[in-house]
């Protein structure tokens, strides 16, 4: 379960209910969850916690998706997907995977997303565009001159600051579906101390 409440159909705000109803139909989702994608849901209902940051969120799911954006629709989902893997959500990564399809991305291109240093599937573009997502998301911003030049030997200007505020956009996404641990990024963190023979406070004889 999420981190925070979700919000019921019936204490939903009204700005929130169109949003309710092309996803979840006429069902409260929040005791009858799940999307047609197989999600559970919970990334609306926790986020209409605060309609104005619900509306936001949804302007910015129409604004990369709007047919007016520069950017390749597959060079952004490459990042889109990218992003999922290189933070680590699980949300992220499995939806933009399908994304990926939906936009005629090939199989193989999308099964090495994860390792694309060493797949020799992609274009020059392509590999632009996901080392530029590593410096976005890995390094913070701290875009090395190289990788940039190489962006720029394919993409203009306006592709360039669109693909950045999506890129930026889905990060943010994929750190708060982590922390609040929505959707498919409700799991339990991995790394933790393993018992050792004798129990949790077994001492380590150097």
């Amino acid at each position: 379960m999420p981190r925070l409440r979700q919000v019921p159909r019936d204490q939903a705000d009204k700005s929130v209910l169109p949003v309710y109803d092309l996803l979840f139909g006429d069902r409260d989702p929040v005791a009858n969850p799940g999307t047609a994608t197989g999600t559970p849901g919970d990334w609306w209902t926790v986020f209409a916690l605060v309609p104005e940051v619900f509306d936001h969120a949804v302007r910015g799911f129409a604004l990369y998706r709007n047919p007016a954006r520069k950017i390749n629709e597959q060079l952004r989902e490459l990042g889109q997907t990218r992003v999922g893997w290189a933070r680590g959500s699980q949300f992220v990564f499995s939806q933009h995977c399908k994304s990926c399809r939906s936009v005629g991305i090939a199989e193989e291109k999308i099964q090495a997303i994860p390792g694309w240093q060493t797949a020799d599937c992609f274009s020059p573009v392509e590999r632009a565009v996901l080392a530029y997502t590593d410096a976005l998301v890995y390094d913070g911003g701290r875009v090395a001159n190289g990788v940039f030049e190489a962006l720029q030997k394919h993409l203009g200007d306006e592709e360039i600051l669109e693909f950045t505020y999506i890129i930026a956009m889905y990060d943010m996404h994929a750190v708060m579906s982590r922390a609040l641990r929505t959707e498919f990024d409700d799991r339990d963190e991995p790394i933790v101390e393993i018992d050792g023979p004798d129990g949790p406070r077994m001492k380590l004889k150097i």
